[in-house]
């Protein structure tokens, strides 16, 4: 089937549309007609080929939300018509260790990609949800019960709801519990409506005073502006749990200093360069953790999804037309968008 998308040629060219092949529906496949994708800084790093490895043509896009429009003789789960989504992958190994325990994104060969990843479909590579259609397999494709008005703010969901959502339960933020968001961008808003929403105590760190009140506005209970050491000095030792999206290289020790012992802090983001080496001193003599957490599970993320629809979150989103790609991913890069892009993929046709 060959279906319309926008990707692009080489690291120096622009998107821009082009055609590509999907491959016929298999006995376990599942065809969706796209609705919805949102734009990722991951979509940006790789099709600029600022990560290594990228594979052309690339066409990005793993927040993708559409109509199944046909499933194979094997497919018991969907049927015509459901509302559905893709995250970040499309298969795994399905037998080692990780994936057996429904923790595909840690699968021990290495999971495969909505995008770049190997496969054996023409051309060679997986190619993403910029696109106006694409074949799944059953088990890596989600229900959505989200409302048909919510749709588009449901895409980001699959990265930045997930990538937020699997560290806060792993390490069972809920009542009681004190826990810091740094970083108040695409996944960072997501962290705190999310952590708001298990019934902590949210506090929010931002580096720009500017962000006050839409951090408040998010449904954090206290924002800190972090480049103000007075502010962070109040909340020293008093934190269950930290959640740290930024993605820039940064003195990570300002706020493993906010953890309580035994606290830990997680990075979700990975920095152009190295952080600056943490002080030891300060982990030993507080059994302080610094851990790092990759998206989720096709379970866990069934979970999330379940979990938003139930308590009306959403991402807070910019709706862009295909041809304004190039324009979305300058801005994104200016930090220029509240909180997410998504593509009406129905722009894709012309």
């Amino acid at each position: 089937m060959v279906t319309k998308a926008y990707g692009a040629y080489a690291a120096d060219k622009p998107v821009e549309p082009i055609d590509i092949e999907r491959r016929a529906v298999g006995p376990h496949d599942v065809q969706i007609a796209i609705a919805y994708c949102g734009i990722c800084h991951s979509d940006l790093h790789q099709i600029r080929s600022e990560w290594a490895g990228t594979l052309y043509p690339c066409v990005p896009g793993h927040e993708i939300v559409g109509q199944v429009t046909a499933v194979g003789e094997h497919v018991t789960s969907f049927k015509p018509g459901d509302t559905v989504g893709v995250g970040c992958m499309v298969d795994s190994c399905q037998h080692c260790a990780s994936c057996e325990e429904g923790l595909e994104q840690y699968c021990e060969t290495g999971f495969v990609g909505t995008y770049n990843g190997a496969t054996q479909d023409p051309p060679g590579h997986t190619l993403g949800g910029y696109s106006q259609d694409i074949v799944v397999k059953d088990k890596f494709v989600l229900k959505i019960r989200h409302p048909v008005d919510q749709l588009a703010a449901v895409a980001p969901l699959l990265c930045a709801g997930i990538t937020t959502y699997s560290p806060l339960r792993h390490w069972q933020v809920g009542p009681g519990k004190k826990v810091g968001i740094v970083g108040i961008g695409g996944l960072g808003h997501m962290g705190v409506k999310l952590a708001h929403a298990m019934g902590a105590h949210v506090v929010a760190f931002t580096t720009s005073e500017a962000k006050r009140q839409d951090a408040l506005d998010l449904g954090a209970q206290e924002v800190v502006v972090s480049r103000n050491a007075d502010e962070m000095a109040v909340h020293a030792g008093s934190f269950d749990f930290i959640l740290n999206t930024v993605a820039a290289s940064h003195n990570l020790d300002q706020f493993t200093a906010l953890l309580k012992r035994e606290g830990t802090m997680t990075l979700v983001g990975v920095p152009e360069h190295p952080h600056p080496s943490p002080n030891m001193g300060m982990l030993i003599f507080g059994r302080k953790s610094i851990a790092g957490s990759l998206i989720g599970g096709i379970a866990e993320t069934q979970e999330m999804l379940d979990f938003c629809a139930d308590k009306g979150i959403v991402a807070d989103i910019e709706m862009v037309a295909a041809r304004d790609i190039e324009t979305a991913y300058e801005r994104m890069q200016r930090s220029d968008v509240k909180y997410r892009f998504v593509i009406d993929n129905a722009t894709l046709a012309g």
